[in-house]
């Protein structure tokens, strides 16, 4: 049996995890604040005791999406680059091992948003014919280095 992928993403993947998480929450919270001036000046006959409800929905939401899970999330992530595959591990509840065969890779590419951008950091996608595989948050330096190499072994398989 094979042993877990050995790579883990840098600990600042964490930090930009919780801000992106936090962004979707203050977003996720315009639920409740548009229930309830609804509920106030609309549509007077909409239940008071929903809109607390809703807003204790969306702050137990936020708990679990910045405070924990980014820190589980980081823990499970695993990758690890072979000659001849790609070996991801993710997922919390429902942990997936992708092993990704060189000579299926069809390009890779960084990709930076400008969370990742702040923090000098890139996600790598490595494209197959049935889908895209992606590394997030990694140091710019070490996903252009990872993109380079596994280009190289992709082309190396390629000419085989």
């Amino acid at each position: 049996m094979r042993g877990q992928p050995q790579l883990r993403l840098p600990r600042k993947a964490i930090n930009v995890w919780r801000l992106q998480h936090a962004i979707d929450t203050l977003l996720l919270a315009l639920v409740p604040i548009g229930y309830y001036f609804a509920q106030r000046y609309i549509f007077l006959s909409f239940y008071e005791w929903l809109t607390w409800w809703l807003a204790g929905a969306v702050v137990i939401y936020g708990i679990v999406r910045i405070g924990i899970w980014p820190l589980v999330q980081w823990r499970r992530f695993r990758y690890e680059i072979f000659d001849d595959e790609i070996d991801i591990q993710q997922g919390v509840l429902v942990v997936r091992r992708t092993l990704v065969p060189m000579v299926r890779v069809q390009h890779v590419d960084t990709e930076q948003g400008p969370i990742l951008r702040r923090y000098k950091m890139a996600t790598v996608s490595i494209t197959t014919a049935a889908t895209t595989h992606r590394i997030p948050t990694l140091f710019l330096n070490d996903a252009d280095s990872l993109r380079d190499q596994i280009s190289k072994l992709a082309a190396v398989h390629e000419d085989e």
